[in-house]
């Protein structure tokens, strides 16, 4: 984007710094629940000695549930976010939902503390889940569309928060498991960590009107829509635009281009008005003309998501050390798992800056994303514990561990080349509307792949 030379500049590089924290914030209820499935587990503990015999109780298959009530959220919210967004202020949005986020971690660090019977442990935890990835949801939405009214890079200066959000949350779990603290103190240090972490973000978002880079960018938006809504009323569609925000599109953050006039030049003005005016007074494409434009990125977008979360973290997160009874057995799971999923998905996300392929109208782009079904096999086969039907043909750590990193890898990638491609594919005055149902069919899918790993995870 081309930055006009009258506007401030970004400080020490400030807002970019706390859209990060933003991003981070976002993802800390799904990570950090996700990551801590050991210590949740080991609360409903499946088995008890009596009489020298070992009983099973029953399975609670809390992976499933955990990922299930993580994702509905999501999907459902997305929908009622179009409907309430202009209806609640975004100050309410935003800081509200931190605030509800921060008083849930708490309560579930309290609870680390608190002796409960399985069933209700697992009914408050549940709950828990479903509630702090509701508003997540909503405080996700919503910041998506405060940093749309920034310059490009912005967006994704805030996605790349989003990226380190599950690192972050590993990094805390094996600082917590390798300290030494007994495993109950260790919970509760792990949990204490997204509180106060969602408390800088609330900080950082309470400091966000206070730099002057930020109030231009989102005081010119304001006024600029302001404006044109007077102007539709007053002249029967046909906008003043005197005023111009400058950043055509918020939802699709990656992929469209920015056009900016030149100050200095009032011929450029001029026509640069011209163009904005013919825009604003064209009519945009249905939502069902622009998804038949964009429906293979958005069953790509779909797919990706529903193949990983089929497996992740239902089916990984039970998969078993080669080298049982040992220090290693401690940290398996928060390396090999989570903390390899989350590095390599960022650096498949991160690779797209530079390599952009197969094209957007490859028909090779669906084939390659279709071909990720591959993975669900081979991770069923790796050595999940317990199991019923399958045998385990990958059984060393080492296999486990690079089946891992290609499918984390290919899941980066191929979300965000589907995010970036879609608004592409349409013209700009409906890059909104695209961006809109992306977003959508990337809730559906994690909801589907919440979905289908519980008879995934059975049939193991």
């Amino acid at each position: 984007m081309k930055e006009r030379t009258d506007a401030p500049q970004d400080r020490g590089c400030l807002v970019g710094i706390i859209f990060f924290i933003l991003g981070l914030g976002t993802l800390l209820p799904w990570n950090f629940f996700m990551t801590a499935s050991l210590y949740f587990q080991s609360r409903l503990n499946t088995t008890y000695i009596s009489n020298g015999t070992v009983v099973e109780r029953k399975e609670y298959y809390f992976n499933n549930w955990m990922t299930l009530l993580s994702q509905l959220p999501l999907l459902l919210f997305t929908l009622l976010n179009s409907f309430f967004y202009q209806r609640i202020s975004e100050a309410l949005r935003i800081g509200g939902s931190l605030i509800l986020v921060l008083l849930l971690f708490i309560v579930t660090a309290v609870l680390v503390k608190v002796p409960m019977e399985e069933d209700s442990f697992f009914s408050v935890t549940m709950a828990t889940i479903w509630f702090i990835n509701s508003f997540g949801a909503v405080l996700q939405g919503s910041l998506f569309g405060l940093v749309g009214l920034l310059p490009q890079r912005y967006s994704a200066i805030f996605m790349s928060g989003q990226g380190l959000a599950g690192t972050f949350a590993a990094i805390a779990m094996l600082i917590a498991i390798g300290s030494d603290a007994d495993s109950e103190t260790a919970a509760l240090g792990y949990f204490i960590t997204p509180c106060v972490g969602t408390l800088v973000t609330l900080f950082s978002y309470m400091l966000l009107p206070r730099l002057e880079f930020a109030r231009y960018h989102l005081n010119k938006s304001s006024k600029y829509e302001a404006e044109t809504t007077d102007g539709l009323l007053k002249e029967g569609g046909t906008a003043d635009n005197g005023k111009l925000n400058g950043h055509a599109n918020g939802s699709a953050a990656c992929g469209v281009d920015e056009v900016e006039s030149d100050p200095h030049s009032d011929a450029n003005t001029e026509a640069f008005l011209s163009v904005e005016q013919s825009n604003t007074g064209a009519a945009k494409a249905s939502v069902i003309e622009v998804f038949k434009k964009i429906w293979v990125m958005a069953f790509c977008v779909t797919f990706v998501f529903t193949v990983t979360l089929s497996v992740f973290p239902a089916v990984t997160a039970d998969v078993r050390t080669y080298f049982p009874n040992t220090k290693w057995e401690r940290f398996f799971i928060s390396t090999c798992c989570f903390l390899i999923f989350n590095i390599n998905d960022w650096l498949g996300r991160t690779i797209t800056t530079w390599l952009r392929w197969p094209s957007k109208e490859s028909r090779l782009f669906p084939a390659m994303v279709i071909s990720r079904v591959i993975f669900i096999p081979l991770l069923m086969l790796c050595n999940v514990q317990s199991r019923s039907y399958l045998p385990v043909y990958f059984h060393h750590d080492a296999a486990f561990t690079a089946i891992m990193c290609l499918f984390s890898l290919s899941s980066g990638y191929f979300v965000c080349l589907s995010m970036s491609y879609a608004p592409q594919l349409v013209e700009p005055k409906d890059a909104e509307t695209a961006g809109a149902l992306m977003t959508f069919f990337l809730a559906l899918g994690l909801s589907i792949g919440a979905a289908v790993s519980f008879p995934l995870r059975a049939l193991v």
